[in-house]
């Protein structure tokens, strides 16, 4: 089995609001995106990045393989929703309430991912759904998703 990959998927807060009324245990990409979801595999990582807020809410895990379900979870954008189809089965692996929500901000100059853009343009690094990031990358936004948990009162 080939080395688990971490992606981040970039999200609304509303739609990771529904992803964390769902416990965090399903997650689907947009119907554009499926030839992304045919490299997902079980065991690789997905970090929540959501828009507005700029920040990285969390990580899942996901444990079982690709289907396709079209019920709505997730409202998307208005006046533009999209079921999400392509979909797997996950579990949180460190999953922040919003008002810890990491700035992607703060992690942004050290994420070999965001270097591809010049530096005063790095929320470019965040535009599209979903995109792979090397495992220097993943260890940093892991550390710094269980840094916030950890500091977070109970």
């Amino acid at each position: 089995m080939a080395q688990p990959r971490t992606w981040i998927l970039t999200g609304s807060p509303d739609n990771h609001a529904a992803t964390a009324e769902h416990g965090h245990t399903v997650i689907g990409l947009k119907e554009g995106r499926r030839n992304f979801a045919l490299q997902i595999e079980r065991g690789d990582r997905i970090v929540l990045y959501a828009t507005q807020r700029m920040a990285f809410a969390g990580a899942i895990r996901v444990t079982g393989e690709l289907y396709e379900e079209r019920t709505p979870i997730w409202p998307g954008k208005p006046g533009k929703a999209d079921p999400y189809p392509w979909r797997f089965p996950t579990e949180p692996e460190v999953v922040l309430e919003p008002r810890e929500w990491v700035p992607a901000q703060d992690l942004a100059p050290r994420l070999e991912h965001v270097r591809k853009w010049p530096a005063e343009h790095w929320k470019l690094a965040f535009q599209g759904q979903i995109r792979a990031v090397s495992d220097a990358d993943a260890q940093l936004l892991v550390e710094a998703l269980t840094g916030a948990a950890a500091r977070a009162p109970a």
